[in-house]
């Protein structure tokens, strides 16, 4: 089990940039990560990191043992949850990154209920819009709302995500109601800085896929002000309907331009590559996508 411990503390010394920082994450002392690091370099018989009195750099050959040996970890880790886990309820800690308006609106209720039925396991769950590293962060799993894209991780969808556009009845009334995705060059649009090109909104126009420029005076990186502003009659938004939901049931905000879809986008659930899935995120993803199976509670009432 030595040796085990010392490749563990390589990987926390290499996601921390310190032996302090990672004596810490794995409850030890300084002392005990140098001695750890020197013994595992002496099996070896390489120099795994360069020490001087102001900085802790890694080799080339201490990255490339790091960038194998934390996998190799992540499946022993796994499979030992696994099997202990089989016949056993689910227990540990799980970290989690996910959309802040969509982890606040949307996903905190099936998390508490999660929390009910698996008192065993610990949530750790960071709100964040940024695009976390998922495998040097040291998160169990993220959640985001997009496109899928190359990557190293594995995924599993949990849902659709309708974008649509909205206005209140009082911005139409004064500006007119757009027929056609071209006459949202002349309307006021409340632009979403989180989306990835904020300025160009698509659609689907019968088979075609194209892009309105468009522009407007308000700018905000949050959809949940952008659904303030729309419902205050300030423009046209571009939003998320698990978003807009509520306010299209109560008729503050209608949707628009229903003929010329935009793109949807999907929920996945993101996690490092294994062998073997830990029971406890497993178990999590499961719940995750019972959830959110069949008709949203969004995308009703309106």
């Amino acid at each position: 089990m030595e040796r085990l411990d010392c490749d563990r503390m390589l990987v926390a010394v290499m996601e921390t940039g310190s032996f302090t920082a990672a004596a810490q994450r794995l409850g030890t002392s300084h002392g005990q990560a140098s001695k750890l690091i020197s013994r595992l370099e002496r099996e070896l018989g390489v120099q795994l990191f360069r020490r001087s009195t102001r900085a802790l750099t890694a080799t080339d050959v201490g990255l490339a043992y790091y960038e194998k040996v934390r996998l190799l970890l992540a499946e022993y880790d796994a499979l030992n949850d696994s099997v202990r886990n089989s016949s056993q309820s689910p227990s540990g800690r799980v970290r989690i990154s996910a959309p802040v308006t969509f982890g606040a609106t949307r996903l905190a209720q099936p998390l508490i209920d999660f929390a009910r039925l698996y008192p065993g396991i610990e949530l750790d769950v960071s709100f964040a819009d940024r695009v976390v590293n998922v495998v040097d962060e040291g998160f169990d799993l993220a959640l985001r709302i997009g496109k899928l894209e190359d990557s190293s991780l594995m995924a599993r969808k949990l849902c659709d995500i309708r974008i649509i556009l909205v206005a209140s009845p009082d911005y139409l009334q004064a500006r007119g109601v757009p027929q056609h995705w071209q006459q949202l060059a002349d309307h006021d649009c409340i632009i979403d800085t989180n989306f990835r090109d904020p300025y160009r909104w698509p659609f689907l126009d019968g088979e075609q896929h194209v892009q309105q420029p468009v522009n407007g005076r308000l700018k905000f990186s949050n959809a949940e002000v952008c659904l303030q502003a729309a419902c205050a009659g300030l423009g046209i938004a571009c939003l998320p309907t698990f978003v807009a939901g509520d306010a299209l049931r109560s008729k503050a905000i209608v949707p628009l331009l229903a003929a010329y879809p935009l793109p949807t986008l999907g929920l996945f659930a993101l996690y490092p590559p294994a062998k073997y899935l830990a029971h406890k995120s497993r178990t999590l993803i499961d719940y995750l996508v019972e959830a959110f199976a069949g008709e949203l509670v969004w995308e009703q009432g309106w």
